[in-house]
């Protein structure tokens, strides 16, 4: 539990900053509290950082925290508790778990705290004021349908490997269920030959990609729940000597470094772009609003998803990789 308590105190520096910053313009002062995941994926660096500079830029206070992962249900936790006792005016945070922290949420809400999910909505979706993140199972749909026609193009029978995140957290679920909808995958079809929860993790990915390829030599789809899960996947193909360009790999995130290194020389086939500085940044517009003018955030804003690719697929629409790098995150 040590892991929030660290970003509470590295958050300061921001907080003081933008604290004078409301005192100089005599706007009603507003704090906000960011709960993220982790600080590992660069994903949630991004995230964080331009949650900051959107604060600082409306005179707001902000304090992080973060978990040591993808489902470190226990940091945020504490974190919730933490903030609610310093009586922030919204709180902004990615769930690591879609109903764990329902009782913590409602809590915060039942003290008038407005708390915005971000990236991850919980189930149900009301269970926060409001939820600010991508379509994931649009997203999924995306890759799924790139995937099927590109596999159909090979005139090959699927053979998929799947890569999901971890039960109990819902960006996960939709971006599976939108990816096999997108595919057109038959329940009773075989085409799913195996599938692993890796957390999103790079490491967790290639082994369970290792694994996967002594019992399945001949998987020609993977889909891997996020970019670094990819990268996994990409690393363990390698390393069995499959040649990639009959392997279609796909999968969610938009980020600057798998955009360059893994989708441009066509490691990894397709991603669905995600728009974390969005989800960051309206949340904390909306929070400030709530505070500075009334406005109760509520329902669901979708921040955007774009499907790239530097080899098109016939009949799916895409964006190519130049399209990528010029707006991919965390640069």
């Amino acid at each position: 539990m040590k892991a929030p308590f660290k970003w509470l105190a590295a958050a300061l520096a921001v907080v003081i900053t933008a604290a004078l910053g409301a005192c100089s313009d005599n706007r009603p002062p507003v704090s906000i509290g960011l709960i993220t995941k982790q600080e590992t994926n660069r994903y949630w660096v991004t995230l964080r950082k331009v949650a900051e500079d959107s604060a600082r830029k409306a005179g707001a206070t902000l304090t992080a925290a973060t978990g040591s992962s993808d489902v470190d249900v226990e940091s945020q936790r504490t974190a919730l508790k933490e903030m609610v006792d310093k009586g922030v005016d919204g709180i902004l945070i990615a769930p690591t778990n879609s109903t764990a922290l329902a009782a913590d949420i409602q809590a915060a809400r039942d003290k008038g705290i407005a708390v915005i999910a971000l990236d991850t909505p919980m189930e149900p979706q009301e269970t926060t004021n409001a939820y600010f993140g991508t379509d994931n199972r649009r997203a999924g749909e995306l890759i799924g349908r790139y995937a099927r026609a590109k596999i159909d193009e090979f005139g090959l029978s699927p053979q998929i490997m799947m890569l999901n995140l971890s039960p109990g957290i819902t960006s996960g679920e939709n971006r599976n269920t939108g990816f096999q909808e997108g595919f057109g995958v038959q329940a009773d079809s075989g085409w799913v030959v195996d599938q692993a929860n890796v957390e999103g993790d790079q490491g967790l990915a290639q082994q369970a990609m290792t694994e996967a390829l002594t019992k399945h030599p001949d998987i020609n789809v993977v889909y891997a729940v996020n970019e670094p899960a990819a990268q996994g996947a990409v690393t363990a193909l390698k390393s069995a000597d499959k040649n990639l360009s009959k392997v279609v790999v796909v999968t969610i995130d938009g980020g600057c470094e798998a955009m360059k290194n893994s989708v441009r020389p066509g490691d990894i086939d397709a991603t669905a772009m995600q728009f974390p500085q969005n989800m960051a940044r309206e949340g904390v517009e909306a929070i400030v609003a709530k505070v500075r003018e009334g406005k109760e955030p509520s329902g669901y804003l979708a921040t955007g998803t774009e499907l790239v690719t530097g080899s098109p697929a016939p009949g799916v629409t895409s964006k190519n990789v130049e399209y990528g790098v010029r707006t991919c995150w965390g640069g």
